[in-house]
């Protein structure tokens, strides 16, 4: 299907930004140093928990002329650069980071889309004569991403399959005009510039197809016949072409800036006492649940900022477990977080904002009234208990598909909608309290398979005098590496009547490791 653009518009044109060491760059910018000075002088690696041991995500310059690589294992990094150091990364933060780019990258064209892990596309049709053309608008947008300390690649094209290939692929700052021949034009850069999956990549090499210019000389039925099982586009070469050509529409999915409710009050007189704070946060507490009122919303989150007079600022965030807007109980919740303020020279600037949000009716005062003079709903009693204890004091076990006692729940809010489950079967007996993680025992039992006599747990001797199993549970393979073990569950009581639940992993004999280990799991009633 051809993309119909409406009469006399000017042709698509899209802005691709690829920033090639967005990890590196944030971690850089974070630490407040210019690339190559001091905690980037040192290599460095940015590493992520992998079934395999910790794996290199993003590595510095340094990191990278000592021999680091992204994705090799870390181990095998230290064995060639010994003084590498090592950071988590922080995917999640990456993706905000991106976001707010893309909002920010609005100044060249009105709307902007992500192209994850560390792009962005930008259409800026119809906005290229504001800058002086399509050649200044990419120098101005090179020099703005240069000033924010990014290393980007940026290419201009009629589509964002052609703007990703010459951002990730081609010469820098490239324009493909509307009048040029794409297909011949694009024809020389490698087939991973069609946005594949490693698989088809790997797939299109062994045929011999290397540049986008060879799969022109293939009969499109035969490459149609060969992936006509690949219904993404990322696993289909002739869908990507498509895409790149402009003969297959791409939406883009445009960021959308949001502007969390925020009311704030810069004060002519720096506060320094308790007394005054609360009462700028009780007033702001009230402008804010005007604001709410206003967009029928309730905050479920909610952050408090303080300015000194000295620079510096300090935080409070906090949660609720249900949408509200009432100003008594916020002023309540906030007034528990602000015991260990030290106003310093004074504060200057007080601001509340709400970046959660949900939808909260209109309810009649009288009601709300009523509600307060008769009981404490459970909602603020919640919020109560968290402000006193932690976020994660009050928490609710929900049930989870998995059957692997340790997977079966799984801790959600107090209040948050259950997801459907099938629930717990009957024939489960599980202990009363199951450890956080299983305690290996030693364990002296008659034969390979056959039921535990005495074991030693925390330095103490249990002899058993009953025991029941086993209860088979085998790995979940779909979610597991292939070397993991079945369980035996037996259920035990020792001679002082107290019982356990034990469990032995693997079987003798069973070529997935060497002799069964013995683990202790969870303590029965």
């Amino acid at each position: 299907m051809t993309h119909v653009l409406p009469p006399n518009s000017p042709p698509r044109r899209i802005l691709a930004i690829w920033c090639a060491r967005l990890a590196i760059d944030r971690w850089r910018l974070a630490e407040g140093c210019a690339e190559g000075q001091g905690a980037d002088a040192q290599p460095l690696a940015l590493v992520a928990d992998t079934a395999h041991g910790p794996r290199i995500e993003a590595v510095n310059r340094a990191g990278l002329e000592a021999g680091a690589q992204p994705g090799m294992r870390l181990a095998d990094a230290r064995a060639v650069c010994s003084q590498i150091g090592v950071r988590p990364s922080d995917p999640a933060g990456d993706l905000a980071f991106l976001e707010n780019l893309a909002v920010w990258a609005q100044r060249w064209g009105p709307h902007s889309a992500l192209d994850p892990p560390d792009g962005l596309v930008v259409d800026v049709t119809g906005a290229a004569h504001l800058f002086g053309g399509e050649e200044a608008l990419l120098n101005d947008a090179a020099r703005a991403l240069a000033r924010r300390g990014l290393t980007a690649r940026i290419a201009i094209a009629p589509t964002a399959g052609a703007a990703w290939a010459l951002a990730h692929h081609g010469p820098a700052q490239a324009i493909l005009g509307p009048q040029d021949d794409a297909a011949r034009c694009l024809g020389g850069l490698p087939v991973a510039a069609l946005r594949l999956d490693d698989d088809v990549l790997l797939l299109l090499r062994r045929l011999g197809l290397k540049r986008l210019g060879d799969l022109s000389g293939i009969a499109r039925p035969a490459l149609a016949r060969r992936f006509r099982n690949r219904r993404s586009a990322a696993a289909n070469p002739l869908i990507r072409l498509d895409q790149l050509l402009g003969l297959l529409p791409e939406p883009l999915l445009p960021v959308i800036e949001h502007h969390p409710p925020l009311v704030q009050r810069r004060l002519l007189e720096p506060i320094r006492h308790r007394e005054l704070l609360d009462q700028v946060v009780g007033d702001l507490a009230e402008d804010l649940a005007r604001v709410l009122e206003g967009l029928a919303q309730g905050a479920r989150r909610l952050e408090l900022g303080l300015w000194k007079v000295d620079g510096d600022v300090v935080i409070r965030r906090l949660e609720m477990a249900a949408a509200s807007r009432d100003p008594a109980h916020i002023c309540r919740l906030l007034a528990a977080r602000l015991d260990d303020i030290d106003a310093g020279f004074g504060i200057e600037l007080v601001r509340l904002r709400a970046p959660w949000t949900q939808p909260l009716a209109l309810l009649q005062q009288d009601f709300e009234a009523a509600a307060q003079d008769h009981r404490t709903s459970l909602a603020v009693c919640i919020d109560r208990i968290a402000v006193r204890l932690g976020e994660d004091a009050v928490r609710r076990p929900v049930a989870y598909p998995s059957h692997i006692p340790e997977r079966a729940q799984r801790w959600r809010p107090p209040l948050e909608q259950p997801l459907p489950s099938q629930g717990e079967l009957a024939f489960h007996n599980r202990p009363l309290k199951l450890l956080d993680r299983a305690e290996p025992i030693a364990v002296l039992y008659a034969t390979p398979d056959g039921l535990p006599r005495r074991f030693r747990w925390r330095g103490a001797v249990h002899e058993i005098e009953r025991a029941e199993g086993p209860e088979r549970i085998a790995p979940e393979w779909w979610r597991e590496k292939s070397g993991a073990r079945l369980r035996d569950y037996y259920r035990i009581e020792d001679g002082e009547g107290r019982r356990y639940w034990v469990y032995r992993e693997g079987l003798a004999g069973d070529g997935r490791g060497g002799a069964p280990q013995w683990f202790l799991h969870g303590l029965c009633a």
